[in-house]
């Protein structure tokens, strides 16, 4: 940032932050990522912002702290009330969708709410050779149903996805029955009333919400008359992941987010990640360009 000509500092949710004489729409992404993780997801969406602020001259440019765990730095950031203008954030797409229509970009329309929750379920620890099948209370047997359960309620409904990533199973040895199980479930839907649904269906106590949000006309106009531009298709998706574009939307921040395409079918969060240099070089440009056309 300083090599671009920015003034840089830091707030006190360690949030980076570079800023030009005028810094009225902002960019950028987050550094951190998951455990094993790529190299793309996050970390691109900020160089990227770097040089396309240091291209046009104006702007700023923020790394957002701690995205992988609820987005704790931009929500710190909205809660300050630093607002800017605007906000782009250009991030790979961590699916297959831009890989199978085979375009380099894509126009995000909105972003998924998600729902992070937990479920309990108790049994009786027993022998695993003494104890008959009819009068066993398997608390592992349970949480086995319930996890086909999550999987056909989100496959019931129309864009909704949910997945249990995580099991804690106890006592967790090989010759006893299991008598308590805790497990994760995450639950997204692109708009509120399904959401809604899943949490209902699924019986959840939320212990982590994003709302789902919707991307502004100007942003996501101006995007669109960049990729028109270059001659590229059009590809509008939602997000189906949450990203720091999300809590600058909700708190009314004209936001917008460009995909790159993402290879190896749509490989993310895994050491496969991947984006065509070619990708990168169009979407900074697209970037660059919007940012020029926003007041």
């Amino acid at each position: 940032m300083e090599e671009a000509g920015l003034e840089v500092d830091v707030d006190p949710a360690g949030n980076l932050i570079g800023r030009t004489t005028m810094p009225d729409v902002w960019t950028g992404s987050h550094l951190d990522t998951v455990p094993n993780g790529g190299k793309y997801d996050g970390a691109l969406g900020v160089v990227a912002a770097i040089e396309a602020v240091e291209r046009i001259g104006h702007g700023a440019v923020v790394a957002f702290r701690d995205e992988e765990r609820g987005c704790t730095g931009s929500e710190a950031f909205v809660v300050r009330g630093d607002l800017p203008a605007a906000f782009l954030e250009l991030h790979i797409e961590q699916g297959p969708v831009l890989e199978a229509a085979g375009a380099p970009l894509g126009i995000v329309t909105g972003i998924t709410g998600i729902i992070r929750a937990e479920r309990v379920f108790e049994g009786v620890a027993g022998h695993a050779g003494t104890v008959p099948m009819p009068l066993r209370r398997d608390a592992l047997a349970a949480a086995s149903e319930y996890v086909l359960r999550v999987r056909d309620v989100a496959a019931s409904i129309d864009g909704a996805v949910a997945t249990v990533g995580r099991l804690d199973v106890q006592p967790s040895a090989a010759n006893v029955i299991p008598s308590r199980v805790r497990l994760s479930v995450d639950a997204r839907a692109p708009d509120r009333a399904r959401l809604d649904r899943l949490v209902a269906e699924l019986e959840l106590d939320p212990l982590f919400e994003l709302e789902p949000v919707a991307m502004a006309a100007a942003p996501v106009a101006a995007l669109r008359a960049e990729v028109e531009t270059r001659r590229l298709p059009v590809v509008k998706l939602p997000s189906g992941a949450g990203h720091d574009a999300a809590v600058l939307a909700a708190a009314g921040v004209p936001t917008g987010m460009l995909f790159v395409r993402s290879l190896n079918g749509g490989a993310s969060h895994s050491p496969e990640e991947k984006s065509a240099a070619e990708d990168i070089a169009l979407a900074v440009d697209v970037l660059a360009g919007t940012l020029a056309r926003l007041p």
